[in-house]
């Protein structure tokens, strides 16, 4: 909201007429929520919803891990706040080069007045932004700002693919699928799409790429310049750079309209490829998919996540925690995984997947072929998936079978299994990423009253080292921002009392 004095970034499902600037849609909410997180990170914004006159008495957590500029006790500096919200339209506008410009020339002011805590913070600030941009791809180094729209259709259906340029950059793309299109024209479709896509974004480029050329090109123009307030102009290119972009948003647009495809009929279609691909017993429609994700043998962890009719099943997904196994021995890590699955399915008199796919070779294939046997569990078939050393096609193991099974590039089939295999791939490293994180973070803080999560990543943030913090004195410890000298005796007091 533009018009508050001091405006946050809120979550909304639709946009209103009311003056505050909109950014999305995100069509995948995890990206939604990831830009957050990494925007709170990044830019000291205000993530509370309290009012806000500046006559609290001190501020909370998040200003004393810079996370917060503190406005409700009037810590932030004449117009700071403003400049940061501004910084966040920036981002998010994609106007990567004006906005990392903007804060260079401001850290560079900070030092020359001697305020250098407020430069380095600056200093933090664009490393953050910088690597949040190093994965971004660069399009053309003579490109500015402008979006392409790539249309694809297939029988009453249509996809509509929207990558977004900003700076030479692409930032970002957007899927729109559309149903009931027959008997209207390409033309149609792109010129409806504009108005309606258009007339809710916030952000407007000043040069939109078009499949096809539009019958009112004229008035589309004039009325994306008044909204943008600037020159807007409609290119269909026939050769180029812009071209290749045109071409790279269809194939987009292509692969998502197979998908819908697939997936509007139940994923009937595919699961039957599926199982004539492979020679499988039965119609693949319940799918578990396994992997391990572990550090040389640390804080080990498998994955199960779960697939019905050709869709994940989040709510049955389970992580495991490694404990019969000794050392990195992925082939015993997955056996035991299994074991403990289909153990305990058979306990429960629960029913059984009609496939299994584990990440991995032979060795992972024939690990869960054993522990099947070994439960007597029948009918029920296995597949591994894995590339093979120095190479990039995808190859599939199959029970019986001494060659691997080469996966046709391109094929809904290969694009399933593969999907299906990263998502267990991403479970188990979320997941050993949090085991990490906790035995990092586990220490004699924990046996402190009051010292919670944020106060230990405080306390270790500012000493460093547990061994440091150890050795820190009460005064040292009374110091930290958010502690204080009750804490620090409590501190202190647990510290001898371990080493007593």
């Amino acid at each position: 909201d533009v018009k508050a004095p001091f405006p946050r970034l809120e979550v909304v499902r639709r946009i209103k007429k009311d003056g505050a600037l909109y950014f999305g849609p995100y069509v995948l909410a995890g990206s939604m929520w990831e830009t957050l997180a990494f925007l709170n990170r990044a830019f000291p914004l205000r993530t509370c919803t309290i009012p806000i006159d500046g006559k609290l008495d001190r501020p909370c957590l998040e200003y004393d891990i810079g996370r917060c500029l503190a406005p409700c006790c009037d810590r932030v500096y004449g117009g700071g706040y403003a400049e940061v919200a501004e910084e966040v339209r920036l981002f998010l506008q994609g106007r990567r080069k004006d906005l990392l410009q903007d804060l260079r020339q401001k850290m560079t002011e900070a030092g020359e007045a001697l305020e250098f805590e407020r430069a380095a913070a600056l200093r933090d600030r664009i490393r953050k932004i910088e690597r949040a941009l190093e994965g971004q791809q660069a399009v053309s180094a003579a490109m500015d700002d402008l979006d392409v729209i790539a249309l694809i259709r297939e029988g009453g259906r249509a996809d509509l693919q929207v990558l977004i340029v900003r700076s030479g950059m692409l930032v970002g793309r957007k899927d729109f699928l559309l149903e009931g299109v027959e008997g209207v024209s390409d033309a149609e479709i792109v010129e409806s799409f504009l108005h309606q896509f258009y007339a809710k974004e916030s952000v407007i480029p000043g040069e939109i790429v078009l499949p096809v050329p539009v019958a009112g090109r004229a008035v589309v123009e004039r009325w994306l310049s008044e909204r943008r307030g600037g020159s807007v102009r409609l290119v269909v290119p026939r050769r180029g750079r812009k071209r290749a972009l045109l071409a790279m948003a269809g194939e987009n647009a292509r692969l998502s309209l197979r998908q819908a495809i697939l997936s509007g009929t139940g994923g009937e279609r595919l699961l039957e490829a599926l199982r004539n691909e492979f020679r499988l017993q039965r119609l693949p429609y319940r799918v578990e998919a396994f992997d391990i994700s572990n550090l040389q043998g640390t804080e080990a962890v498998g994955s199960l996540v779960v697939w019905e009719g050709g869709e994940p099943k989040r709510a049955a997904y389970r992580h495991f925690r490694i404990r019969g196994v000794v050392g990195a021995d992925d082939f015993a890590m997955m056996a035991e995984v299994i074991r403990r699955r289909y153990a305990s399915l058979l306990e429960k008199g629960e029913p059984l997947p009609d496939l299994i796919l584990v990440d991995g070779g032979k060795g992972q294939l024939n690990a869960a072929l054993a522990v099947l046997r070994e439960l007597r569990i029948s009918g029920v078939d296995v597949l591994g998936l894995a590339k093979a050393r120095d190479e990039k096609e995808e190859r599939v193991f199959l029970q019986g079978v001494e060659e691997a099974h080469p996966l046709p590039p391109g094929s809904p089939v290969s694009h399933f299994l593969q999907r299906v295999r990263d998502e267990a791939h991403r479970f188990a490293v979320t997941y050993h990423r949090k085991v990490r994180a906790r035995r990092v973070l586990a220490s004699p803080l924990d046996q402190v009253a009051g010292i919670g999560r944020v106060r230990k990543q405080l306390l270790l943030r500012h000493f460093g080292s547990l061994r440091r913090l150890r050795e820190a004195s009460e005064e040292d410890l009374a110091v930290v921002p958010g502690i204080g000298p009750k804490a620090a005796k409590a501190i202190r007091n647990t510290f001898l009392g371990r080493g007593a």
